[in-house]
């Protein structure tokens, strides 16, 4: 009996959630928070992938004030080096490669357009190489999250004073 070597296809999150370049950071992180994700991809309204923007660069890249998120964009907390991308063919062998080779823990799978049709992390590697594989088929869901986070201030009240 052969089995065939896993591939990104195999092993891939296929319903991705994502967020555009000019959203929220505190959205990004809200989103991130609720769907029980460390990665986010940033994709315009066009499909063009932007990156990946995860926990760590949100983290990295914020100076402790509030202020700072919330007149900041998604855009400005991504990493400038160049995100690598597969296709659904490649093996796992290679992805893993790829994201040691790039210093990255979490990459887009995309189609022969370019698209987004899902995402590689190293939980997805560890589940692969441990056996806990989920078994889903089909092609990939892209969602934009539907919701938005607004700061207001203190000079928003009403006449009444009250908000």
């Amino acid at each position: 009996m052969t089995t065939r070597p896993l591939t990104a296809a195999d092993i891939m999150t296929r319903v991705v959630v994502t967020i555009t370049p000019q959203e929220s950071p505190l959205m990004a992180w809200e989103v991130m928070r609720r769907a029980k994700i460390h990665h986010i991809p940033v994709v315009d309204e066009g499909r063009r992938l932007h990156g990946i923007l995860g926990l760590h660069e949100l983290a990295m890249g914020w100076s402790g004030a509030m202020n700072d998120l919330a007149q900041r964009e998604a855009r400005d907390f991504l990493n400038d080096r160049r995100l690598p991308r597969i296709q659904k063919d490649q093996s796992i062998a290679y992805v893993a490669a790829l994201m040691l080779d790039s210093g990255r823990d979490a990459l887009p799978v995309v189609d022969e357009q370019g698209w987004i049709t899902g995402i590689i992390t190293t939980i997805d590697i560890l589940k692969a190489v441990a056996g806990r594989l989920e078994t889903t088929t089909g092609t990939g869901q892209v969602n934009s999250a539907m919701f938005r986070i607004e700061m207001v201030s203190p000079e928003s009240n009403d006449e009444s004073g009250r908000r």
